[in-house]
């Protein structure tokens, strides 16, 4: 009995500090599979010992929120699903009822409020009880409507996704960091909670109605299907689904689990609920669980193996990736060879050696991954040479996470990936230098320099007899080229792979400094802390890369390369030089706050998000508000104005 006791201790202890890792820190200690695994034990435990621990998982629902973003108390508990993976299960849950089957979306779940056709407030879930009020993030979301047409108090709930395509084109751009999002959930967690909604409105985050809480006055016809009709006539995506019966349950959910690897969106289930509102809710709740609905989760396919070896995968920043590489098995209808295992903290948690046997699976049935290792030899011979440049490796803790770095400032998989980023979509863009094109490229001595991919013309002869090349797409390569040659002045800078320097921060610092690179070349922090959301980090980084004098002569390099279109707004009046804003309430004669903002800085203005003793003039179209911005711009004595003596402003 103490043992288990003590088995009980250690499973609540573990799974909290996954918890923690998953949805405060986005990274992972686990799979979701071994989670899983470990979750059913400590039930089972649970349910023999005869009570549960306060702390337990079970009964807590997610953690407290950490950020510094609003926080609210939710109207009604936002509950967990009680799950399932056996269709037998959903069957005698129906029973006689009809019900809505759709999938279950593995993302950020929102609650949003409308009034007078307005979107007031977004909330997260937070811990189920309290969450972080993400308005104006939400109001960047690709899908979501500002404006519906019913005029009643509409409070509904739905899931914030961002889709796998997306997910990767994203965790290429910010690869400066020190580790990528490990999924399209961590991601979407990230960018949702963000302070700055700029970064928000560039990750593409969509959302989808999963549920409708409160709209009087509207005749559903007892029925959640019809609900989500009616959402869908407002303006909204919901979440895609089906009627089901226990008769029908069975081929339906295998309709869906035959269509997932085709989805963009990440889903980790299905989700089951009765259309007939009244007998749902007849039925009350657990302290957990409502009874009126049931989560599905697929039943891995699991397939044992043989580990022959961990492949470390460099990236730009120094960060060595493990690789699993297994004897290829069968999984959901694809071969499979290996799979990512992230970092070093989970590869002692699976204590994983060379020629261990281990079960795979594929997450969501699309991403494969380690279930469990059966034999356990323990982690050895991580490399103290990086495989690429044989530059020495150290371990480093980020986050309470252990992941592997080589040291070497110049490692050739640093340089590959500096260079992919540079000929990337949002930085010089040139089509047909592929990763895997500049690895030979950069093999064959063709490239060591930015400025050297303006003169592959030096190596026509060598490059048209490559493997995969020829006449034409050597000359598709430099007609793609030549277009680079014109670009913006954020774009290049952007491209030089500065650490932490995305295209929103390049296109600040360059607005800031009115595009005098001489300027921005010799920048100082305290300079660039100045300037709102560049933060000490953004800014030491910035510092530190043009300290370089190699780096700085590079750069004068490409500029001969290169013609620097003249930016947009330098054609207009700078009627707002020196002149900070703050934007707050709705807006009549512009589409967002967005416009407002754009508009402001094409004319020399900045804006920021609060009133401060440097804040010229808060737009208000509701002077006599008494929000916290209208009282602290009394209280320093700054212009209130409304959007009407906005625009006579423009016209002076």
């Amino acid at each position: 009995m103490e043992q288990k006791k003590k088995r009980m201790q250690e499973l609540v202890e573990l799974l909290n500090r996954a918890s923690r890792a998953y949805y405060q820190e986005a990274t992972e200690i686990m799979s979701n599979f071994e989670y899983d695994k470990l979750y059913d034990e400590l039930l089972s435990l649970e349910a023999e010992l005869g009570y549960t621990m306060a702390s337990s998982p079970t009964v807590n629902v997610g953690y407290e929120v950490l950020s510094e973003l609003p926080k609210e108390r939710h109207e009604k508990p936002m509950l967990s699903l009680d799950k399932t993976k056996e269709v037998s299960r959903l069957k005698e849950f129906l029973g006689n009822q009809k019900a809505f089957l759709s999938w279950k979306l593995d993302g950020l779940t929102i609650v949003l409020t409308y009034l007078n056709g307005e979107l007031k407030k977004a909330v997260t879930r937070g811990n189920g009880e309290i969450g972080e009020v993400i308005t104006n993030n939400a109001k960047t979301f690709k899908n979501l409507p500002l404006k519906i047409g019913y005029p009643g108090e509409l409070i509904l709930r739905g899931e914030a996704i961002i889709g796998y395509r997306d997910f990767e084109r994203i965790n290429e751009e910010i690869e400066d960091v020190d580790a990528k999002y490990k999924n399209p959930r961590n991601l979407c967690s990230g960018s949702v909670r963000q302070l700055n909604n700029a970064i928000t409105a560039g990750r593409n985050v969509k959302f989808f109605a999963f549920s409708l809480v409160k709209a009087e006055g509207v005749d559903f016809q007892n029925s959640r299907i019809r609900q989500l009709e009616w959402l869908k006539e407002q303006g909204f995506e919901v979440v895609e689904g089906c009627a089901v019966t226990a008769d029908t349950i069975e081929e339906k959910v295998k309709e869906f689990s035959e269509r997932i690897v085709e989805n963009d969106f990440p889903s980790d289930g299905l989700v089951l609920v009765y259309d007939d509102i009244a007998y749902g809710q007849s039925l009350g709740m657990t302290s957990k669980f409502p009874r009126d609905s049931f989560a599905f989760k697929w039943a891995d396919e699991i397939r044992e193996t043989k580990l022959l070896e961990i492949e470390w995968s460099a990236s730009r920043t120094g960060l060595l990736n493990p690789v699993a590489i297994f004897e290829p098995v069968e999984l959901e209808g694809t071969t499979v060879s290996r799979a990512s295992v992230h970092n070093i903290s989970i590869m002692e948690e699976l204590e994983l050696g060379i020629g261990d046997t281990i079960e795979v699976y594929k997450a969501n049935m699309i991403i494969p991954q380690i279930a469990d290792n059966l034999t356990r030899s323990g982690v050895k011979d991580i490399p103290k040479e990086c495989p690429v440049c044989h530059g020495r490796t150290e371990i480093r803790k980020v986050s309470d996470t252990k992941a592997l770095y080589c040291t070497n400032e110049d490692c050739g998989a640093k340089h590959l990936k500096s260079f992919a980023l540079f000929v990337s979509r949002d930085a010089l863009n040139i089509e047909g230098l592929s990763e895997a094109t500049l690895e030979k490229f950069i093999a064959k001595g063709f490239i060591n320099t930015y400025s050297d991919i303006f003169h592959l013309d030096r190596y026509e002869a060598e490059i048209k007899s490559m493997e995969g090349f020829g006449e034409k797409s050597y000359v598709n390569l430099q007609k793609s080229v030549e277009k680079a040659r014109e670009t913006s002045l954020p774009k290049l800078i952007y491209g030089l792979g500065i650490a932490n320097i995305g295209l929103a921060n390049a296109k600040v610092i360059c607005r800031e400094f009115r595009y005098d690179i001489e300027k921005m070349i010799h920048l100082t922090e305290e300079e660039l802390s100045a300037i709102p959301g560049i933060g000490p980090v953004i800014a030491g980084a910035y510092v530190d890369y043009f300290a370089d004098e190699k780096r700085v002569r590079e750069l004068r390099t490409l500029l001969g390369e290169l013609k620097i279109k003249a930016e947009e707004e330098s054609g207009q009046a700078q009627i707002f030089t020196n002149k900070n804003f703050v934007i707050t309430g709705s807006v009549e004669h512009f589409v967002n706050r967005n416009e407002v903002k754009e508009l402001i800085e094409s004319k020399g203005g900045k804006v920021t998000g609060s009133v401060t003793s440097k804040t010229d003039y808060l737009i208000n179209n509701d002077v006599n508000s008494t929000s916290s911005k209208n009282k602290k711009a009394k209280e320093l004595g700054i212009s209130i104005i409304t959007e009407e003596q906005f625009l006579e402003m423009l016209n002076e």
